[in-house]
């Protein structure tokens, strides 16, 4: 009898011990984080990102600039650097770079960078960007661009919340994340223009854009079935990219992917048209998820409390999700094609 008792309780501590080793090693993916990205947190940063206070955002303006503080702060609150070989979060953009080629009058102004190094590759870099400023004031009002592209900027933070968090539990990147609000989008793509041609990191170096560029309305041809996104670009230079997105959106967020815009005989030459071009044009993989134009595009009725804060949410989950995939795969993704 004790001879069966002393087995016993052996066997059940090998057991113990084994279920022990099994929780330890479950698998830790996008879906591990996913959730961390939500309406409530999303709604807070946006009411305060496109506020009145911050005048409409405009390019090297007042509130442009107290925005960018409000981004900074949050990285810092989140541990999130500045990175590697830059002096602080900005990088600033002249305004002869912004008005020599395209004769538009401005002021400096700055592109905002956080940065979580990669444990694995940390000389290959994941660019997540989005534009953060809008169109400031005109005839004394206040044109908020919550939509354009506040929703896109906040997304931004929400993300860097779940890869921080992630770090935090041992699960950091294996690839560097940049994490990039860029300027002057507004007004000619000129942040993301003077970033790719003054690069921090070479491009060669740079694995893909994720650009997010209005993810929190609905378009009138999607009224009836507003569970949708646009996808923009993601087969133009990686057939991996495009598979990358196809299967994150069917494993976790269930959008429905419309690919309008990718057409290469879009009228509307969205594809040329939001930041993400400018790493294309240099043969960087990229991706860009839009919503499309809607009633309050470019006026002052772009405000907070018409945002579909859920579909926003999968919208930033599905971006969220392609990061963390071509961050954490074994090699990184190959540019495939010509871009056309």
């Amino acid at each position: 009898m004790k001879r069966i008792i002393a087995y016993s309780i052996i066997g059940l501590a090998l057991y113990s011990c084994g279920t022990s080793s099994s929780l330890n090693k479950k698998e830790v993916n996008a879906g591990t984080y996913i959730n961390l990205i939500d309406k409530t947190d999303l709604s807070k940063h946006l009411y305060i990102v496109a506020s009145d206070e911050m005048e409409g955002r405009d390019t090297g303006s007042a509130g442009q600039k107290k925005a960018g503080e409000y981004l900074i702060n949050y990285y810092k609150s989140l541990g999130i650097n500045y990175p590697k070989g830059a002096s602080s979060y900005y990088q600033k953009v002249p305004a002869a770079f912004m008005t020599k080629k395209f004769g538009n009058k401005g002021v400096d102004s700055e592109n905002i960078w956080a940065f979580i190094p990669g444990s694995e590759f940390p000389d290959e870099i994941v660019v997540i960007s989005a534009h953060y400023d809008h169109v400031g004031t005109k005839n004394d009002e206040i044109y908020n661009g919550a939509d354009d592209d506040g929703s896109g900027t906040v997304a931004l933070l929400e993300m860097a919340q779940a890869f921080a968090q992630a770090k935090k539990e041992g699960h950091g990147p294996k690839r560097s994340i940049l994490f990039l609000h860029v300027t002057a989008e507004e007004k000619g793509l000129h942040g993301s223009r003077y970033y790719s041609e003054n690069p921090l990191f070479p491009l060669k170096n740079t694995v893909v854009d994720i650009n997010i560029d209005m993810i929190g309305r609905v378009d009138p041809a999607h009224e009836e079935n507003p569970n949708y996104i646009y996808v923009i670009g993601s087969d133009r230079l990686s057939t991996e990219l495009h598979q990358i997105n196809e299967e994150m959106n069917t494993k976790y967020v269930g959008l429905n992917l419309d690919y309008k815009y990718n057409d290469r005989n879009d009228p509307e030459r969205i594809y040329f048209r939001s930041d993400h071009y400018n790493f294309a044009k240099n043969g960087v993989p990229a991706i860009f998820f839009f919503n499309g134009v809607h009633a309050d595009y470019h006026k002052p009725t772009d405000t907070p409390d018409k945002i579909n804060y859920e579909l926003m949410t999968k919208r930033a989950q599905l971006a969220f999700a392609d990061a963390w995939e071509i961050a954490n795969r074994d090699k990184r993704i190959i540019a495939d094609r010509n871009g056309e």
